[in-house]
Formats: structure tokens, sequence, C-alpha cells
């Protein structure tokens, strides 16, 4: 019997090389035996600080790193240049417990180069967390997978290239609210859209981000330092205005509502939506119910399929959904998922979204 080699088409594709950082010997242990149980997982090793992952990700050139944020010698934050220098097409996914320091650190991280992050149960109540164990391989599987090279073109060229139908872009839209929705890579694409925005547009602005609890408070301040329009994270019943941006808080969904004749945000705690609370969904449909056609719906980097069945509703109303595309998303799971069905009435790099939501604001769309 003659084995697949690399090169032949019908070889499975190599598994995702994993390695997993943390300082607790019981995390290590119970990620370990996770990520051995997957077949396209292969785990190369385990670090017990940052400064012992420098060195391993110069010996073994690991995919995704897991990386945790507090521990000795090295911290996570500390180490992502050396570990992006050792491996600089590695994918860092950080694992931090939810408290408010780590948000603001799990943030930075971000920013200096980690890709993802995941909130961490305490020590004491992981062995029993399946929801943990879930998007911990869901993260890795996504940001492990090589992606094919995609070029960057119109939504209509776009399309074709993908024999996906194309949508007719509405003339002279002009919307009264802006919806978004990210989640893997999304807090790194929302400081790009929002600081390019600058506060020059009257809309409000409402954002569904993947996001835990006490992390979306932190991004709200963090948003806040990149435009002069004021950031918060939205509260139920709170008056939407003019020029103001709304977080939704983690593990609430977030819809827009007509109270007394005046919108406002509309928080609730039902059930998850495709695995996500808050979900992009529920934001999405809700505003093109509240307000028609006048809803700019933006679809950022982020796996799964949330904010499909949205964009479907914000399309039937006639609103205009705008949608990041797959050479500069992180992940190009939700909006590819609008894409491939159609939904989009315009695909554009992420440098491009700002000015592209500035234009269609004010009615040059």
């Amino acid at each position: 019997m003659v084995l697949p080699t690399p090169s032949s088409p019908n070889a499975a594709p190599a598994p995702i090389r994993v390695m997993l950082v943390d300082d607790s010997a019981v995390i290590r242990g119970l990620m370990s035996r996770w990520v051995e149980a997957e077949r396209e997982l292969k785990l190369v090793c385990v670090a017990v600080n940052g400064r012992e992952a420098v060195r391993l990700a110069n010996e073994h050139a690991p995919d995704v790193i897991v990386l945790d944020v507090e521990m000795p010698e090295l911290d996570g934050l500390s180490a992502i240049p050396q570990l992006l220098a050792a491996a600089p097409r590695v994918r860092i996914v950080m694992a931090s417990t939810l408290t408010s320091r780590n948000a603001e650190v799990t943030l930075k991280a971000l920013a200096a180069g980690a890709t993802d992050y995941i909130g961490k149960p305490e020590t004491g109540k992981i062995s029993s967390a399946t929801e943990f164990k879930r998007e911990l391989i869901a993260k890795i599987l996504a940001l492990g997978a090589k992606r094919a090279p995609a070029r960057v073109a119109p939504a209509s060229t776009y399309a074709a290239s993908r024999n996906v139908p194309t949508v007719n872009t509405p003339t002279h839209f002009q919307p009264n609210v802006i919806v978004i929705g990210s989640s893997t890579g999304g807090p790194i694409a929302l400081a790009a859209v929002i600081g390019a925005i600058g506060g020059r547009v009257r809309q409000p602005i409402l954002i569904t981000q993947h996001m835990p609890p006490t992390f979306t408070a932190i991004m709200a301040e963090h948003l806040s330092k990149l435009t002069s329009a004021k950031a918060v994270e939205a509260r139920d019943g709170m008056p939407i205005k003019e020029g103001c941006i709304y977080i939704a808080p983690g593990d609430f969904h977030m819809r827009l509502a007509r109270r007394h004749g005046a919108l406002v945000t509309a928080l609730d705690q039902s059930a998850p939506v495709n695995f996500c609370r808050p979900a992009v969904d529920p934001l999405f449909a809700s505003a093109s119910e509240t307000l028609g056609a006048n809803v700019l719906a933006v679809i950022l980097t982020g796996m799964g399929q949330d904010g499909k069945r949205g964009a479907e509703i914000v399309k039937r109303a006639g609103g205009f959904i705008l949608a990041q595309d797959e050479a500069t998303s992180v992940v190009w799971g939700m909006p590819g998922a609008v894409v491939s069905a159609g939904l989009a009435t315009s695909v554009r790099p992420l440098q491009e979204i700002g000015p592209s939501i500035i234009g269609l604001c004010q009615g040059k769309g």
C-alpha cells in the first residue's frame, strides 16, 4: 500500500501545531488532554512561563499558542514580541481569568500582536468548564486553519469570482443607525474602524463583539480614546443619542428598541444565539425591525455564522450591509457567511470600512 505524501491531492492536511503556556499544572494537563483528543490538532509542546515558551517556539514553530496572562519570570504580555520574533506566523490566543486587570492586559496584548483571547475559568472550576473547552478548541481550529490567498475586490466582482449572488447597491442610502458585529479579531478591527470614523458621523453606533463580562467595559474605555464620540457599555433602557457608541455588555444580548416613543438599548439574558451571548443576530434583527430600511449593518472578522440571519432581515427591509473582506479578516467566518449567501451590499478591506461608513452616513453611498 502506498501512503499519501504531502504533495498528493488526497493527502490529509497536516495537523495544526499547538503550544500551551500556563503556570498551572492542572490547567496545562486539562488543556493538553483536550488538544490531544482532536484529530486535527497536534500538541507539540507545553511551557510553564513566557521565557520557556520563547525557547520552545524557536524549536517547534507552532501554528497556535494558547498563552496565559499572569506567569512568573516572563508574563504573557511581555512574551508576545519575543514569541512573534521566534515564530512570525503564529496565532496567539490569550487565556485570561475574568478580572478587570486581566481584561486591560488582554486588550493590550491584542494591540501588541496577539490574535484572540478566551476567558479562563478559575482553577477550581475548570474541570467542569465544558463551554471553555468547546470555545478553546473552536478557536484553535479556526485560527490554525490555513487560508488561501484572497484578493480585494468590489462586492459584485468578489461575488462573481466565488459564484455567489450579487446585490444591487441602494442609491442615495443614508442610515439612521449603524450596527456592527464582530468576534475573533474584532477588538483590533473595531479600533481601526472607530478610529477612522473619528466622531465624524452623527448616527449612533451599536456594537456587539463576542466578549465576556468585564472585557466589554474595558473595550468601551479603549474605543472612547480613539474618537471624540462617547463609547459606553450599554445598560438596559439607555437612550440612544446621536454620535454615541454603545457596546453590548458581556453575557447580555443587546437589541434596539422603542419605548415610550424613544429609541433605547434593550438588554436581556435569553438563550445564547449561535453559542454566543451577546450575539450579533438579535442586534441586527431588532435594528431592522425598529427602523426598517434605515440601517447600516457592518459585519467584521469573526468565526462562525453569527450575523447571517440578522443580515437577511436587514436585507429584506432594504438596509445596507457592509462586510469585511477575506484578506484582512483574522477569520472570515462571519463576514464570509454573509457574502457567500449574497447578502453583502459591499465587501471592503478593513482600511476602507471606516471611510465607507462616513460616506454612507453623509449620503454619498
